[in-house]
């Protein structure tokens, strides 16, 4: 029986195309086709050919009009072409089409960014989730992508009913899919009980577009030491990392998985990790490539997904990084006028950083809840949990009370109140 993953051929011609739609929102009008030329490229294709079509609406059996799948056939044969990469999700009847008529095999740009993700992926929570999602993209198109789906079973023992190959294979499927979501499920109730052992501490997470240089902050701010490549999605991973804010305080900072244009939802929802990082978090570090020429469309695409998350709420600092790449005094100044209360930074060369950790711990301090508590002897059997959840400043005792102050975030030290009426309490100004 054929294996049910994706071919990990080396494809090394391949021709990329896109159809830019009327009234559609596009990267770059004036190369439509540069993010997709990175994508192609992190997956180790070698790009010899090119392809536009400016139409209305997608062609319902090709996505391409029929006249320009003409002309990307010829392509193929003139550049012997071995592959076909296309910037949207094609329905699997287009796929099959236009591998019918190309004779080379299509991949659409959910495809591409899936093969991404299964070169990254590291641990084991990842190459779950990057299984999970290629599951799940490949259930819709199994018919066709393999000789010998169609064909009824005929030999002793197989008779009967007349099952296909192609059921067997989908059951197959859904079987690994279920396995899959339970494994999940288990690294979420383990995740989860990290979380609350860290409920106490400040959360800070990072997000944007991808390669906007998250992970560099995050080595530069708690010398992390994780994984920096001048590429698309070299992060997949999760990675939190205590930071010292001084005076003994402490923050968690995550990296999380980077976002991108045109990134179908069943993807992000596959990043589990990302989404409860950024929904528990405190503070979100919106990072952004301030020498992208493409810079204010990346920002709203970061901000739609945080939306889709519903985290549109969270309290948020944008950072524009890599200054040290923008050329155009001009083009600098424009940014700071826009955006007058981000933070401008250099993450390679340290610069603006020292007033980023001032922003950092200002918002800390903001958070955080200061009071003095005094437990009669029936309530001092709270003291573990407020041990566990707030800091404990000082302790001392007045005859038979005792008396605690404590800080915490706003959340952890209010709750204790309300949760623990009896107790006396006054809020340190």
């Amino acid at each position: 029986m054929a294996r049910i993953e994706f071919d990990k051929k080396d494809y090394q011609k391949a021709i990329i195309g896109a159809v830019i739609l009327d009234g559609a929102r596009s990267f770059n009008g004036a190369d439509p086709l540069e993010e997709l030329r990175a994508l192609a490229n992190t997956a180790g294709a070698e790009i010899v050919g090119e392809v536009v079509q400016n139409r209305q609406r997608p062609d319902s059996a090709y996505y391409f009009g029929a006249g320009k799948v003409d002309e990307i056939r010829g392509m193929v044969s003139e550049l012997n072409a071995d592959l076909f990469i296309f910037d949207d999700d094609l329905a699997p009847a287009q796929v099959r089409n236009l591998e019918e008529s190309l004779q080379i095999p299509v991949v659409d740009r959910s495809g591409l960014i899936l093969d991404i993700f299964a070169l990254h992926a590291r641990t084991v929570e990842a190459r779950t989730q990057v299984k999970l999602a290629q599951l799940k993209y490949l259930l819709p198109r199994l018919a066709g992508r393999w000789s010998h789906l169609e064909r009824q079973e005929g030999a002793i023992g197989t008779r009967g009913p007349g099952e296909t190959q192609l059921e067997t294979d989908r059951r197959l499927i859904q079987k690994q899919i279920i396995d899959l979501e339970r494994k999940l499920e288990d690294i979420d109730r383990e995740r989860e009980n990290q979380r609350k052992k860290r409920d106490s501490l400040f959360k800070i997470t990072l997000v944007g577009y991808t390669n906007a240089g998250k992970s560099t902050i995050l080595n530069l701010l708690t010398e992390a030491g994780v994984l920096v490549e001048n590429k698309l999605f070299a992060t997949l991973d999760s990675t939190t990392r205590r930071l010292d804010l001084g005076h003994g305080e402490t923050a968690l900072l995550t990296d999380t998985v980077g976002f991108i244009s045109k990134l179908p939802a069943h993807l992000i929802a596959s990043f589990r990790s990302t989404l409860l990082d950024v929904n528990n978090a405190d503070l979100l570090l919106h990072v952004i490539d301030a020498s992208d020429p493409d810079l204010e469309m990346q920002i709203l695409t970061v901000n739609e997904e945080l939306n889709r998350m519903e985290s549109s709420g969270k309290n948020r600092v944008m950072i524009f990084n890599k200054i040290d790449l923008i050329d155009d005094p001009e083009q600098y100044q424009s940014l700071r006028v826009r955006y007058p209360d981000a933070y401008f930074v250099s993450a390679r060369e340290t610069t603006g950083i020292s007033e980023l950790m001032s922003k950092i711990i200002n918002e800390f301090g903001k958070s955080r809840m200061e009071v003095i508590i005094r437990l009669g002897e029936n309530e001092q059997g709270i003291y573990p949990e407020l041990a566990r959840n707030c800091r404990i400043l000082e302790t001392g005792s007045k005859g038979s009370d005792v008396i605690i102050r404590l800080a915490g975030s706003r959340s952890a030290v209010e709750k204790i109140i309300n949760n623990n009426p009896q107790i006396r309490y006054t809020t340190v100004a």
